[in-house]
């Protein structure tokens, strides 16, 4: 099994993922800088040139959550995945989309938003469009707040990939410091980012 990778991508969340699993993996380094990414051989793989991309026998795989959703269904033993046909899965599914599909955009707005020279963030256009993604943040987060309640973990009451894919995007919202007034939301993030697995993930 091999894992194309560069840091501060969603390339982590698939490292991270491996980590947990335990089981042998090569990592293959991109320097996007070098436009690594770009080569022929890379583009074979991903004809868009981005990363992650898991090779696992004859499947390829490039997208950062079906990478997880395969991961953690190809080792049902290392228990990260709710059995098939149990209360759990039909839970476990959206918080795996839902923190994709809905989660994700709205805080790579904000990611995006600090990327602009000052001028143009200090543009009314700019803050009426940063005042929209606010109010719709909010909402998303209150839902992911509400399901998670009191609990340590997303789904069953256990660690699963579920929680690998929501915390590392709620780690950046937290990084932006975009979840004042969600509490519960800071301490899963940071609980989670201090798991042994995370720190092996991120370290190059």
């Amino acid at each position: 099994m091999k894992l194309y990778s560069a840091p501060r991508t969603r390339a982590i969340r698939a490292r991270w993922l491996l980590e947990e699993l335990g089981v042998p993996y090569e990592l293959v380094k991109l320097d996007l800088a070098r436009q690594e990414n770009t080569t022929p051989a890379y583009l074979a793989l991903n004809p868009l040139g981005e990363v992650p991309a898991l090779v696992d026998g004859d499947v390829t795989l490039l997208e950062s959550l079906a990478i997880c959703l395969h991961l953690a269904d190809r080792f049902p033993e290392k228990h990260l995945a709710p059995r098939v046909g149990s209360a759990e899965r039909g839970p476990y599914y959206q918080w795996m989309v839902f923190a994709e599909a809905r989660l994700e955009p709205v805080v790579m707005e904000f990611y995006r938003h600090a990327q602009l020279p000052e001028e143009q963030k200090a543009s009314a256009h700019a803050k009426d469009e940063l005042a929209k993604h606010r109010t719709r943040l909010t909402a998303v987060l209150d839902v992911i707040q509400g399901g998670l309640g009191g609990r340590e973990f997303l789904v069953g009451g256990a660690f699963t990939a579920a929680d690998v894919v929501m915390a590392s995007i709620l780690h950046l919202a937290y990084t932006l410091k975009l979840l004042d007034g969600h509490p519960r939301l800071v301490e899963y993030a940071h609980r989670h980012a201090q798991r042994p697995a995370v720190r092996k993930a991120v370290s190059g």
